[in-house]
């Protein structure tokens, strides 16, 4: 099982041989040369140019001597030498329709690479999941995992668990039907498909032993909380990260949001709300058949666009209230951080991870009461209470949440998580829109800026879990689009939107080292170590959904789904890149 082969690469620190680092997606690393009495003392070790100026996601892949990387659309990977001074072994440049760049509603970024038995596992723009040799760069097999046609790309990070990698599918911007899908690593064939919302055969519920919230969700769970065949191109995208838990076997991941975003247009035949499920979710599912164990609705008919896309991190003997639990923690774009039993799905805490979220007042986790598990709305925010053609203002978080994809970092030093967050308010004003497949659905104008009273759209935090507390933060002047990296010399790393590669002490989040790189940082920072010295590294190349203005040469205001305004000012600190720096002590 080509999941063994993860587990003995993940568990050696000198390597990065996940996305992650491991299935648990703690983002920590056991190496402590580099640690808070000497991190000011970091110095570039070497430098790597991809040649691609568009926003840079993700972090490359360490196995052994070889180090991995990859680039945005057009999607190129190198395997470099480590030993030979990090010389190219092989390049692969996948051709690719350019007709995929437009339907990429948040810039052409790409999440990284998988590992796994020899093979480089490459998710492209166009959907295309291509195996590489590891060692020469030739292609094994390619399969086409969705239709660029109807809106359908990829951007996401694989995952290989068993004989098998699962990717997702962006596109809810385009109305598709989100889905997950599962090949064989042997030869690329399909081993199942399970969308996000639909008819039980098609989710792949099981109506008596898929539970939500601790009981069966019964038949049709799905169905039934859609107007007529909405469902069809109802959105649930599944673009973010998936983590797994090899002893249960279940593996997690998140689903996107409805489509559209005018929420009025998805109201049942009442006129009133309905949930839309299972959009906005976490599911946990069994890799082998793609069945679900439980799911659990975040935001129930989103108002938003508050995708549940992030990453699930999995703690072991996390206490709540006195009691130990194994955990899956969830820091969600709806600005609620979730802290989850990962074998039942039972919320055990839901609490705001900023403090200016404002559009629910909480999450009730009575199991009494008819609300149990939702959000409580404010209906001065509710975008379908104040209908279509009106503009909500200053609802926080932005639709970009108060945590997109960048993913956070755990230490089992502090038993604190470090999030990398967005600190941003908007105006959201939905309108008609109608259905063309491979047009934009979206249906909603937004604009952001920072929060009222603020003039940060940042913050660096330290979170404890077990509480859902706040330890410490860090303002910053743009979001924190950049990875977190959590180390055993006592040091969390991350990235900003200017470019600076930041470190801080884990227990005070006092700041120890900071460089500025070619271009702004939404990469994922990550470490690994060579002939017994350690380097942490990071992609700088400005873009995303934060800076789309600067990728993709915006200037409209409401442009980039409403990012380019609240972001203008970033072309003031940054221009476009495409590097990997890469540094070490002297």
């Amino acid at each position: 099982m080509a999941n063994d082969d993860v587990l003995k690469l993940t568990s050696d620190p000198n390597n990065w041989a996940s996305q992650s680092g491991d299935y648990s997606l703690q983002r920590y690393s056991k190496l402590d040369q580099i640690n808070t009495s000497n991190v000011k003392d970091l110095k570039v070790a070497w430098t790597f140019s991809t040649g691609v100026l568009r926003g840079h996601e993700g972090s490359p892949l360490v196995i052994g001597n070889t180090i991995y990387v990859h680039t945005p659309y057009p999607n190129i990977v190198y395997a470099l030498n480590l030993d030979d001074e990090n010389k190219i072994i092989w390049k692969y440049e996948p051709k690719q329709d350019p007709a995929v760049i437009p339907i990429m509603c948040c810039d052409t970024v790409n999440r990284g690479l998988a590992y796994a038995d020899g093979k480089i596992f490459l998710y492209q723009a166009d959907t295309s999941l291509v195996a590489l040799d590891a060692k020469t760069g030739r292609e094994a097999w390619k399969s086409v995992n969705g239709d660029v046609k109807r809106g359908e790309t990829g951007t996401n990070a694989p995952i290989v668990i068993k004989d098998k990698v699962i990717v997702g599918i962006s596109g809810a911007e385009f109305g598709v039907q989100g889905y997950v899908t599962a090949y064989n690593i042997a030869d690329g064939s399909r081993a199942w498909r399970g969308y996000s919302v639909g008819p039980d055969d098609q989710i792949l519920f099981d109506p008596e032993k898929t539970t939500s919230l601790g009981k069966p969700v019964g038949k049709d769970s799905s169905l039934k909380t859609w107007n007529g065949e909405q469902w069809k191109i109802g959105g649930g995208s599944t673009w973010g990260w998936f983590s797994y838990d090899p002893k249960i076997d279940l593996f997690y991941y998140g689903s996107g949001n409805p489509s559209t975003w005018n929420p009025v247009q998805r109201a049942g035949p009442d006129g009133k709300p309905i949930d839309q499920k299972w959009t906005m979710s976490i599911f946990a599912r069994n890799p082998d058949t793609g069945v679900a164990s439980w799911a659990y609705q975040l935001t129930p008919f989103d108002e938003w666009d508050y995708d549940g896309i992030n990453e699930s991190i999995l703690v072991d003997d996390v206490d709540v209230k006195g009691k130990k639990h194994n955990v899956l923690v969830h820091f969600d774009r709806n600005g609620f951080a979730y802290t989850i039993d990962r074998q039942s799905g039972i919320p055990l805490v839901a609490e705001k991870f900023d403090p200016a979220v404002n559009w629910s007042t909480g999450v009730d986790l009575d199991p009494k009461s008819e609300r149990y598990g939702r959000p409580t709305v404010v209906a001065k925010y509710s975008t379908f209470a104040n209908g279509q053609d009106v503009n909500t203002t200053n609802v926080v978080p932005a639709a970009l949440g108060t945590k997109d994809q960048q993913p956070a970092a755990y230490s089992p030093l502090t038993k604190l998580f470090y999030v990398p967050t967005n600190h941003v308010a908007m105006d959201y004003e939905p309108f008609k829109v109608e259905y063309t497949a491979g047009q934009p659905y979206v249906g909603a104008t937004l604009s952001m800026y920072p929060p009222q009273g603020d003039k940060h759209l940042g913050n660096f935090i330290a979170w404890d879990a077990s509480k859902g507390k706040i330890v410490w933060s860090n303002p910053e002047k743009f979001s924190v689009w950049s990875g977190a990296l959590a180390t055993a010399g006592g040091v969390a790393f991350y990235g900003t939107l200017e470019g600076y590669l930041k470190a801080v002490d884990q227990k005070t989040g006092k700041e120890l080292y900071r460089f500025r790189t070619p271009s702004g940082i939404i990469g994922n920072v990550f470490t690994y170590a060579h002939k017994g010295k350690q380097f942490v590294g990071v992609y700088s190349g400005v873009g995303g959904w934060a800076g789309i203005g600067l990728a993709a040469g915006l200037t409209n205001p409401t442009d980039g789904l409403g990012a380019v305004g609240g972001y203008a000012g970033l072309s003031q600190y940054t221009a476009l890149g495409g590097s990997l720096t890469v540094f070490s002590l002297p």
